[in-house]
């Protein structure tokens, strides 16, 4: 049996170069399991989950709009308000208490529009391989490989024979 208190795990600060995204999380899983820097998933060593709380400062966001092939998010908000983009690109209000699922495929972000942190637990299945995709910028990223970048279409046997 792995125990751990959240209270004991260390926070990671996460800021984008011009501010609009930042975040305090500490991630729990990779912790239980001794674990001091963040494993993605599998690949990495990290557990076949992730749970993590994440605190949102004021007028921050947690990452670019984003969907994932083949993870799903389980959000459970603590403490704080803000705004939820869903799938639809439409805006909803959270507050304390609320639960939100992202299966496979359905954009999401979080905004903390209040004026204090945002508080909330992220418990996510983490796959072999992910990709995910940016509705806002068109980028790709692909894991295990971390590449991240625009995808152009070609055929399938293009540079093949």
């Amino acid at each position: 049996m792995d125990k751990i208190n959240e209270l004991n795990v260390a926070k990671q600060h996460r800021k984008s170069p011009k501010g609009a995204f930042e975040m305090y999380r500490q991630h729990v899983s990779v912790a239980m399991r001794g674990g001091e820097t963040y494993s993605t998933g599998p690949w990495e060593g990290g557990p076949p989950f992730d749970v993590e709380v994440t605190t949102l400062p004021p007028g921050k966001k947690n990452y670019p709009y984003h969907s994932h092939a083949s993870s799903w998010e389980y959000y459970i908000i603590l403490s704080g308000t803000g705004k939820f983009r869903d799938n639809d690109n439409q805006w909803h209000e959270v507050g304390p208490g609320d639960h939100i699922q992202c299966p496979t495929k359905e954009a999401h972000q979080i905004w903390n529009d209040g004026t204090e942190p945002l508080v909330f637990y992220v418990i996510a299945n983490n796959c072999e391989v992910e990709v995910a995709h940016y509705p806002d910028s068109g980028k790709t990223l692909i894991l295990p490989d971390g590449k991240l970048g625009y995808l152009e279409e070609t055929g399938y046997y293009d540079k093949e024979e």
